[in-house]
Order: C-alpha cells, then sequence, then structure tokens
C-alpha cells in the first residue's frame, strides 16, 4: 500500500522520516506542489537534515548510521530513503489536482495545515480537504484540529477526530472518510485528563483548567513585523526569539471531541508560547468533589492513579516520571503522548461554602442554608514533545490502524 502525504513542513518532514523507519507502507508520495531551491537535491538536503533532530540517519541507526538517500531521478520526482521509493510531485498545491489516483494513492496524510474545513467546497480555488477524494484518495488524515468555519453546519458525519490510543474504537471505516489527528497539545491533554475520568468520574470532577506552555511554530515570525490586514492577535507579528507570547489553544474544544464526558465539565485551555524548537509543558488544574477532609485526595493518590494508568490501560503513550525533567530531556521521546512529571503533583483540599439559597432561589429564603462540600484541587504537569517525539510518531500509529481497515 502506498501512502500520501500532502505538505513537507515540520510535521510532514518528520511524517516522512516515521514511515521510513517503520516501512509499514512500500512507496511514500510526497506532495509539494512547487518547485525547490535550484536542484532536486535540495530536496534530498531538507529531507535529510533537522536543526531540531539532527541527520536522518542518525535517527535511523545512531552512530552507526550513514548516508540513507540515494538513487535521485529528477525527471521521476524520485530518490530511495533506507530502501523505501519516495515519489516528490512539484506541480499542484490545490488538493483536487494532485492526481492521488494516478500515483496509486488511496490514504494521503495533509500535513499542509491549510486544509481544516471539512465542509468546504472540494471545487474550491483555494483548495480543500474534500478536494483529495475529487483526485483519488479515499481517506484523508488531518494533521491538525478541524477549523470548520460554518458554525452552523457542525461537523459533517463523514469526519471524525482521533487520538490514538484513546478513541480510535469510535472510528467507523464505512462512514468516517477524514480524520482528524487533533494536536499535540490535545493529544497529552486526552492521557492527562483520561486516568482521572477513569478513576474519579466525570461526575465527581467539577471544573478543570490547563495551559500550555508550549515551543514555537512556524506560523510564528523571528522579527517583528507589521501585522496583516485583519490580525487580531497582533501578538503573533512578534518575535519568537524574544518573547513569551499570548496566544490561544483550541485544545479545550477538540478535547470534547475525543473524550465526550468532558462535554459536562467546566473546562478553560490556554497558551503560552516560548523560544523553544520543541519541547512543550501542560500545567493541568482539576478541581475534584471530595469524600471528607479526613480522608481527602493526597499527591499519593493521584500519582498512583497516572503510573497505574502508565502500567496498564495506557501503557503504550503515557509515562510516569518521577525523575526531574527539563524540557530538552523528553525531545524525541518516542510514542511519550504525555510524561508526568510525579515530583510536581500537588493537592490541596478546603471545604467549599455554597449559599444554597444563591444555587437554587427557587426554594424559598425560608430554608435557605449553606452547605460544606470537600474540593481537592489537583495540579499535574504533563511534558510532551510537540513535534516528533510525541504527535507524530503517534499519528503515524494512527495512520498504519485506518490503512489496516482499508486492506
Amino acid at each position: 500500500m502506498k501512502l500520501g502525504i500532502n505538505g513537507l513542513g515540520r510535521i510532514g518532514k518528520l511524517t516522512l522520516w516515521h514511515h521510513v523507519a517503520r516501512k509499514y507502507f512500500k512507496e511514500i508520495v510526497v506532495n509539494i506542489g512547487r518547485e525547490v531551491g535550484t536542484s532536486f537535491t535540495d530536496i534530498a538536503n531538507y529531507i535529510e537534515k533537522d536543526s531540531t533532530y539532527g541527520w536522518l540517519p542518525t535517527y535511523l541507526y545512531g552512530y552507526r548510521g550513514k548516508r540513507v538517500i540515494e538513487n535521485l531521478d529528477e525527471k521521476e520526482g524520485t530518490m530511495w530513503v533506507d530502501g523505501i521509493k519516495v515519489k516528490i510531485l512539484r506541480k499542484n498545491r490545490n488538493p483536487k489536482d494532485i492526481n492521488w489516483r494516478e500515483e496509486g494513492v488511496r490514504l494521503v496524510v495533509d500535513c499542509s495545515g491549510k486544509f481544516r474545513d471539512p465542509n468546504a467546497d472540494p471545487e474550491s480555488a483555494k483548495g480543500s480537504v474534500r478536494g483529495h477524494f475529487l483526485s483519488g484518495a479515499e481517506k484523508v488524515i488531518v494533521s491538525a484540529p478541524f477549523r470548520i468555519k460554518d458554525k452552523e453546519k457542525g461537523l459533517p458525519e463523514e469526519a471524525i477526530t482521533i487520538v490514538y490510543g484513546i478513541n480510535e474504537e469510535m472510528y467507523q471505516p464505512n462512514r468516517h472518510h477524514i480524520i482528524s489527528g487533533a494536536s499535540c497539545t490535545t493529544t497529552c491533554l486526552a492521557y492527562m485528563m483520561k486516568p482521572l475520568l477513569d478513576y474519579f468520574g466525570a461526575d465527581r470532577i467539577l471544573s478543570a483548567f490547563m495551559v500550555t506552555v508550549h515551543a514555537i511554530t512556524s506560523s510564528q515570525v523571528v522579527l517583528d513585523k507589521v501585522p496583516k490586514e485583519g490580525d487580531r492577535d497582533l501578538r503573533r507579528a512578534r518575535s519568537v526569539f524574544n518573547n513569551i507570547i499570548l496566544t490561544t489553544t483550541g485544545a479545550a474544544d477538540a478535547l470534547a471531541l475525543v473524550i465526550p464526558e468532558m462535554k459536562k465539565i467546566g473546562f478553560m485551555a490556554e497558551s503560552v508560547r516560548v523560544p523553544l524548537t520543541t519541547g512543550s509543558l501542560i500545567i493541568l488544574t482539576v478541581n475534584i468533589q471530595d469524600e471528607s477532609i479526613e480522608n481527602h485526595i493526597n499527591r499519593e493518590l493521584i500519582n498512583q492513579i497516572y503510573k497505574e494508568a502508565s502500567e496498564t490501560k495506557y501503557k503504550d503513550y503515557l509515562i510516569f516520571s518521577m525523575e526531574q525533567n527539563v524540557s530538552s530531556d523528553i525531545i524525541g521521546y518516542p510514542r511519550a503522548a504525555a510524561i508526568i512529571e510525579g515530583t510536581e503533583t500537588h493537592t490541596r483540599t478546603a471545604l467549599a461554602k455554597v449559599d444554597i439559597c444563591r444555587a437554587l432561589p427557587e426554594i424559598g429564603k425560608t430554608i435557605c442554608t449553606h452547605v460544606e462540600i470537600p474540593i481537592t484541587q489537583v495540579v499535574v504537569y504533563g511534558w510532551y514533545d510537540n513535534e516528533l517525539g510525541s504527535y507524530t510518531n503517534m499519528l503515524g500509529d494512527l495512520t498504519v490502524y485506518i490503512a489496516e481497515k482499508m486492506l
């Protein structure tokens, strides 16, 4: 089976690395949609080297690594990467014109970051994720959360958001043809929230709040520039190297698509960008209705919940650590959706005084009273490599999962 990759940016290139190493697909067809540099060799050099993760040969074979890209054919647009044939398409950027059908590609991972609306017209001159179907693809995995412009339309029935290891059982091959792999932040957050939901249940979790301290992305700028017309977030036009930049994240909305129980819980999510190329951190705060002040939820219990989850149900992607990590320690860490920093887990329990009259004014003032409810606030830290280690490796597992359902 051949794999199609649309886009060769950060996630596109690292997705290629993943599947070259994995060797599940016999051939990979990558659409760039334009010429690169001055020769075909420039594309090979871009694929082979990475400023964050080093050389592809080192990624594949460590210190024994040797050059792995060979047999470049500029006319055919092909090269062999560690024994896998890779064909580069350089003509069309609009999905409807890519000609996946002629290349024998049925499954496409769209890593362009541009085509995120599953309702967009496939014939659009600006391009649409549905355009891949016109050019021959049967399934499309989007390496980003959906972004629906017309909120009244909602998510179409053939689209689904999946974080592998959390909700892939929701995937229906005969129904779902556009699959979002969510985001790196949503992936980490799902693995931080799910063990707590499994243990306490959604009814006991009153509210949750997260902030991601996130590495920079290619949508930001190296030096300050004049904002574009219509730009509302002026901080995105400020230098990534010189600033901590407040921004937004859609992780809260996306998480509810992956874990429906989250719809019952008051949840907020914020993001702060910091000057790192990769390596991010989620600080999750959860308020849980406790049993009593005397026998309250404590740090040891929370850590035990994550430790057991990392050894059983979520052992493939959740890691519990009692080491004192820093962000560079988790770069490239394989298949680690979340690395729980157990040394920094904190809890605090207090009695919350609830005014029944305010909460239920319809009962009348004659029986108004106060009720004291024990609430435990839990703070958990979770690391994730927002590029290769966490997100791209898990996207690769999702891609193979979808491919196997197509056989």
